[in-house]
């Protein structure tokens, strides 16, 4: 692929990195590429980040044709950059594509296009242990139309933003509140896809939970609300006893590339996963009988998330004391240490600029 460069005459200074957040602050960059309908992808080039502009009828305004992935490039102490199976980005980009009515990208000029925009940005990869540049690639509809159809023109866009530690006054475990109302998303539905929508019709029930001093919410499958899905916008695991389970995938939860990772360490660690239904029953009994051991989430942006107390029904469950756990803690070291370069890679999942 192609790919023009139009660098900035006005470039930025990187912020102190204790005081980066997260997505508050933007690379100098942005790449674009166009798709049209029996034409393909066109015009693939890095500019200057900006605004951009919209028709008041595109399609992403109005009937939310919209993808995004998120995943991150890593300075190693060596000062070197590398990213963490972004090959598994792109092919889960690609699903979600395909369930919006939107094209795909060939996976070989995805991951030339992270490449090459990721090495032109690589100034904004900060290099403190636990930051690192988000990467959002996305994408969505803009026929000019108030048509109700595939989209026939689509524009795929990348930007970045160097973000802080996660973790800047350590793994704090958190409060998480069983949602029974609200669902996030249904089988047959956009719940494995990477889309907006389904994170704007969580935030209500989020809202509610931090009203009541709770973090997040765990979601309960949108069917029977019988069953255990997802934490806020991450995966969820449990370990009960000797078994660490995490909620089968169904159609309505997303394929985590952290919950994937997490699965195979485990398992090479010599634990017995199992990916099934969890009612949400099962897990209240394991905790009155104290065999639920340890409670997670695990995403991107904070690889794993100890939880610390579950509420379901206004009652309060403490869980492992309310410290992170060992399990926890030797994911997040074994992780972290990878992404960041300070373990070996056993897996092969370190893809190096």
């Amino acid at each position: 692929m192609q790919i023009s460069i139009t660098r900035t005459t006005t470039p930025k200074s990187m912020p102190a990195e204790d005081k980066l957040g997260f997505g508050r602050v933007f690379s100098d960059h942005m790449f674009i590429m166009e798709w049209e309908y029996g034409k393909g992808w066109d015009n693939a080039r890095i500019v200057p980040f900006d605004k951009i502009p919209l028709h008041p009828a595109s399609t992403v305004l109005h009937y939310g044709a919209e993808i995004f992935e998120g995943l991150k490039a890593y300075r190693r102490e060596d000062g070197g950059v590398q990213l963490f199976r972004p090959i598994e980005n792109v092919r889960r980009m690609n699903r979600s594509a395909e369930r919006m009515c939107l094209p795909t990208i060939d996976e070989a000029d995805a991951i030339q296009v992270l490449t090459e925009f990721v090495k032109m940005e690589e100034k904004w990869v900060p290099h403190s242990f636990g930051t690192s540049l988000y990467l959002r690639p996305f994408m969505f509809g803009n026929d000019e139309s108030l048509g109700v159809h595939m989209p026939h023109h689509v524009t795929f866009m990348i930007i970045a933003s160097p973000s802080g530690s996660y973790y800047a006054e350590g793994i704090n475990p958190v409060k998480i509140m069983i949602e029974d109302e609200d669902v996030r998303a249904v089988r047959g539905g956009t719940g494995y896809a990477k889309c907006g929508g389904n994170y704007a019709a969580s935030t209500r029930a989020g809202e509610r939970a931090a009203q009541k001093g709770y973090t997040q919410v765990l979601w309960l499958d949108g069917v029977e609300r019988k069953y255990i899905e997802e934490v806020g916008a991450m995966n969820v695991m449990f370990k009960i006893g000797d078994e660490i389970v995490t909620p089968a995938l169904t159609g309505s939860i997303l394929p985590g590339i952290t919950r994937m990772s997490c699965i195979e360490a485990l398992r090479d660690m010599g634990y017995t996963v199992n990916e099934r239904l969890l009612p949400v029953d099962e897990l209240v009994t394991a905790m009155e009988e104290g065999r639920l051991k340890e409670a997670w989430g695990c995403g991107t942006a904070a690889v794993v998330s100890p939880i610390g107390q579950l509420c379901y029904k206004n009652k309060e469950y403490t869980v492992g004391g309310g410290k992170i756990g060992e399990v926890t803690q030797k994911l997040y070291d074994t992780l972290t240490g990878i992404q960041w370069g300070k373990r070996e890679d056993p897996y092969g999942w370190v893809y190096a600029l």
